[in-house]
């Protein structure tokens, strides 16, 4: 079993997004974005939302909690998560933890990451209550699903989509969380978690420091027939937890590293008409952006959206953390996914 690693690392390798895309956040706050993914009833509203930062707190050692206000936001379901573009264009995703039915603001946090790439440096040390921040969604990847048991395990800010689905659960319903972080100070909403288990003894929190690695053998000897596994966490956790139940649903803070089965193929920009080649070594995007510097992107990482492409022929090989299925059917984001054969046409 790979060695389980408790805080997680905030996806890294991403970059400033381009002087024209923050020109237009500044310029409007009804900025049109692509289509999103189903809320609680129809489609949310395509447009990013300027929101006021009315809070801006440590909740953890190294984790500070977002309170971001507006006026009849977008509803969301537990799983969601928020794109958040920061002071200084950079867009980093942040899962939802607050209360799905305040339809007055959103609440996310996020840990420090010192050898990161900006992103988390910046929310802790740059923004500050008071300050309006542009942001897009929500978007839900990891929704919770009906079953008759379920069991979660989270790794340090893992937590936070957890959090929302634990207080979803009805009354009676057979779950149990594995809480695992380096150190208690560290690990954030612990109180509240352990008021949610209220005495029953369905929360294991293990601290690497006072207790050592979690007990996975444990933990999966004793599911529940038909239950539904979640984890989020570091990926050396995810890949365990995935040992045990293969059919578990994760949330990835970043893109699997695996380059496995690349290989060279062609794009068509059918309205440019150019053929590129995509070298193996090499993404969709680069080789766009080679005929056509001005196209959008910002993570790099398949996490934002920015970069979505539709796509008018060919088979896609998806690698992408964001898009839904429906939205898989007729585009692609371009900086991760590529060719599952030898061609692929979109629109641009």
């Amino acid at each position: 079993m790979p060695r389980l690693r408790t805080v997680v690392a905030v996806a890294g390798a991403a970059l400033l997004a381009r002087r024209a895309m923050r020109r237009r956040i500044q310029a409007s706050p009804l900025w049109p974005m692509p289509a999103l993914d189903e809320p609680v009833s129809g489609r949310p509203r395509t447009r990013a939302l300027r929101l006021l930062v009315t809070a801006h707190e440590k909740v953890a050692d190294g984790v500070v909690r977002l309170r971001l206000e507006g006026h009849d936001l977008p509803r969301w379901e537990p799983g969601a998560h928020l794109d958040l573009v920061l002071p200084s264009g950079l867009v980093r995703q942040y899962s939802l933890c607050g209360d799905p039915e305040d339809t007055s603001s959103y609440t996310v946090a996020t840990r420090l990451v010192e050898d990161g790439r900006g992103g988390s440096r910046e929310v802790h040390e740059q923004v500050r209550e008071g300050m309006e921040l542009e942001v897009r969604g929500p978007r839900n990847r990891f929704p919770l699903v009906a079953a008759p048991a379920y069991v979660f395990v989270a790794g340090g800010i893992g937590i936070t989509p957890v959090l929302p689905m634990l207080r979803a659960l009805p009354e009676g319903t057979d779950w149990r969380l594995l809480y695992g972080g380096r150190t208690r100070a560290s690990m954030p909403f612990l109180e509240e978690i352990e008021k949610l288990d209220a005495g029953q003894g369905r929360v294991s929190v293990v601290a690497e420091d006072e207790d050592g690695l979690p007990d996975l053998d444990t933990l999966f000897a004793e599911v529940p027939e038909g239950a539904a596994v979640y984890c989020c966490g570091p990926e050396g956790l995810m890949a365990a937890v995935e040992e045990w139940a293969p059919q578990v649903h994760l949330e990835r803070f970043a893109p699997r590293s695996s380059t496995e089965g690349n290989g060279s193929f062609e794009v068509e920009l059918r309205r440019s008409g150019r053929v590129l080649t995509v070298p193996a070594d090499s993404s969709v995007l680069a080789s766009v952006r080679a005929e056509l510097p001005d196209t959008l992107y910002s993570c790099e990482q398949g996490f934002c959206g920015t970069c979505q492409q539709r796509v008018l022929e060919g088979e896609v090989d998806h690698r992408d953390e964001l898009l839904t299925d429906a939205e898989r059917d007729d585009s692609m984001l371009i900086c991760v996914s590529r060719a599952r054969g030898g061609r692929l046409v979109l629109d641009m």
